[in-house]
């Protein structure tokens, strides 16, 4: 192999950056690591390169352990997005550089120059400067300096990111051309998938620091194994369905299943991926060549030179939940992505408005991911009604579960023995461990090891807000709150607030509530002061959710009040009956109290009897102001 990268680690400043990455390339392979930015992808080249400190795992380079070495020893070349040409050296001595800092003879420097020049499209310009080069062309100049001392491994790092489209076409094709006549094994990152495609013999695509899958372009794209590469290898059309016998159910229509992303038998959940050119689209059923999807109307149609894109609107299918494309909050349809040859395009011309029949032509199945859940036990008898609390919903929902115990591990170990037999029946998966660490770094350690959509703990005395404050410093995982043993709940209280963040409150409960049979009364808080714009506004926004819980399976009504939030949300919870309550979680400062300080700290303090869930919101994550007493007029001012 001439790649071997063994569970590489990176953390900044405690945030991981490249989770437990393994990875093998075979001699002369070009592999395209592909992923959003953030994803880790030049993290792992830079350490490849040794221009990144590795907290754990090890680098072999052709057998070689090179995981200690500095740069210069690794035998790498390394091409940067932006050039980075010694903009005072001319063209032939930036390629000659490496050369000559490594005591290269006069002639064969140049022998190597003159062949490398020439390979790259660059013969004759040797005596030129930088800036009298194109973009496209210092890159070529970058790629040749990179190749001039025959690295056993190439690294390439966005390197046509700074390019317009045409000159990016023509250099990847130069390069997939430069890197086959030479043989180098090469490692590409990149964002753009067309440009994965182009390039790959192998594709990895990262997300959040961790290498999802590894596979031909092809394959990955046509057969993915998970939800994320589905969606950013291409555009996907994902619904939630079940296997058949002989196919898939997607709500009460029937189809047959092209290809399943794992084998399995039986009745289970799954996602159901058919891509924009699956779509066959007619006047009538009859004319459909395939199984009918529905009938839906034309919102969109899209010239992208050679093909037409089209967006469909159906009706919502009774008891399926769309996942790709996204519904627009509190819309009551299914959106589908559609493409066709311009052929087909003129000799079915479409408009906006149109009524048109939808088949699917090809159906592919991944098994769906479900929920993970993280509960958490000392041993003690306080944690236990958030163990079974937790274990009942991992139940309904059919969520993956892990059991971290914290404490002396001997005493643990048989307690967390009965927890498995206990708990384990009915579960899908169900891992029990103890922690050999202090909390604070098994906790760490648990989260970055395996992402978590929602945690369960106890918050009967000795658990305070401390635990609470650990799990929302580390990871993006919600959190449910018990305080004392209690049924699933049957009604479930949703405070929101108009925005993105309310949002996600709605979409996250409906998610887990459509699992455990409860309805919802989805509440705003308004100021006394409130206008009545203000007051439409906010019926508008709370409506939509109530739509988007139908849509999802779950029976829901609104619900508006006046007044200060925490007594309007602590007499709502009192007069309606419900077993939950779910509170979106505000900022938080880098010792987590901020989300349990303010409005929601008393609501927290006041709620002693129900299960509270707190849902972390991206939008949330992504903002850096702070709630002030001055702000404290409504639920998203207070909550926020």
């Amino acid at each position: 192999m001439s790649i071997v990268l063994e569970q590489l680690n990176k953390r900044y400043e405690r945030h991981p950056v490249v989770q437990n990455v393994s990875l093998e390339l075979t001699d002369g392979e070009f592999f395209v690591l592909l992923g959003p930015s953030g994803s880790g992808k030049s993290t792992i080249l830079r350490m490849i390169a040794g221009l990144a400190s590795i907290d754990q795992g090890r680098v072999l380079l052709h057998g070689r352990d090179v995981t200690g070495l500095p740069p210069q020893a690794r035998g790498v070349g390394f091409v940067f997005q932006n050039y980075a040409l010694f903009r005072h050296m001319s063209v032939a001595e930036n390629v000659e550089f490496g050369l000559t800092i490594r005591k290269v003879g006069k002639a064969e420097r140049r022998r190597r120059r003159d062949e490398l020049l020439e390979l790259v499209g660059l013969g004759g310009l040797g005596a030129r400067m930088p800036r009298q080069l194109s973009g496209g062309q210092q890159q070529r100049v970058a790629l040749a300096r990179a190749l001039a001392y025959q690295p056993e491994v190439l690294l390439l790092d966005e390197p046509f990111g700074a390019l317009d489209a045409q000159i990016r076409i023509e250099l990847r094709r130069n390069l997939r051309r430069i890197q086959r006549e030479i043989g180098t094994t090469t490692i590409f990152v990149t964002h753009d998938q067309e440009e994965a495609f182009e390039l790959a013999d192998r594709i990895g695509v990262m997300n959040a620091g961790r290498l999802l899958e590894v596979g031909p372009p092809e394959e990955l794209y046509q057969h993915p194994q998970t939800e994320f590469v589905a969606t950013f290898l291409g555009t996907a059309n994902l619904l939630l369905g079940r296997t058949t016998d002989d196919g898939v159910q997607v709500g009460p229509l029937h189809f047959p299943l092209s290809t399943a992303a794992r084998p399995g038998n039986g009745d289970r959940r799954v996602q159901v991926l058919f891509r924009p050119e699956d779509i066959a689209l007619a006047n009538s059923l009859d004319d459909l060549p395939g199984p009918a999807l529905g009938q839906a109307e034309v919102e969109q149609t899209t010239f992208v030179g050679s093909f037409e894109r089209l967006r469909l609107r159906l009706p919502a299918i009774a008891g399926v939940r769309p996942i790709a494309p996204e519904v627009p909050y509190g819309v009551d349809a299914l959106l589908v992505e559609a493409s066709r040859s311009q052929d087909q395009a003129r000799a079915f011309p479409l408009t906006a408005g149109a009524q048109v029949w939808l088949g699917v032509r090809r159906m592919h199945a991944l098994a769906h991911p479900g929920l993970r859940m993280l509960l958490l036990t000392d041993g003690g008898a306080a944690t236990r009604p958030a163990l079974e609390l937790g274990a009942q919903i991992a139940r309904m929902a059919h969520a993956r579960t892990t059991i971290l115990g914290w404490g002396e591990a001997q005493t643990l170990q048989p307690h967390l023995q009965r927890l498995r037999e206990e708990f384990g029946p009915g579960l899908p998966a169900l891992d029990a461990h103890t922690a050999d660490d202090d909390l604070s770094v098994a906790l760490a350690a648990e989260i970055e090891r395996q992402p978590y959509d929602l945690a369960v703990i106890s918050t009967q005395p000795p658990h305070n807000d401390d635990l609470a404050m650990q799990l929302l410093r580390e990871g993006e995982q919600h959190l449910l709150l018990v305080p004392r043993a209690q049924p699933l709940p049957e009604r479930v209280l949703i405070c929101v607030a108009t925005g993105e963040p309310g949002k996600d409150d709605v979409q996250f409960a409906a998610r887990l509530l459509r699992h455990l049979g409860a309805s919802a009364t989805v509440l705003s808080v308004l100021a006394s002061t409130a206008s009545q714009l203000d007051r439409e506004r906010t019926e508008r926004f709370v409506e939509a959710g109530v739509r988007s819980l139908t849509l999802l399976g779950v029976p829901a009504e609104s619900r508006l009040r006046s007044g200060p939030v925490r007594q309007e949300i602590v007499a709502e919870m009192a007069a309606g009956g419900y077993g939950m309550l779910v509170l979106g979680t505000p900022p938080m400062g880098r010792d987590g109290r901020a989300a349990l300080a303010g409005v929601v700290g008393e609501i927290l303090t006041a709620i002693t009897e129900q299960a509270v869930l707190l849902v972390r919101s991206q939008s949330v994550a992504q903002r850096r102001w702070h709630v002030t007493s001055r702000q404290a007029v409504n639920l998203e001012e207070l909550t926020r």
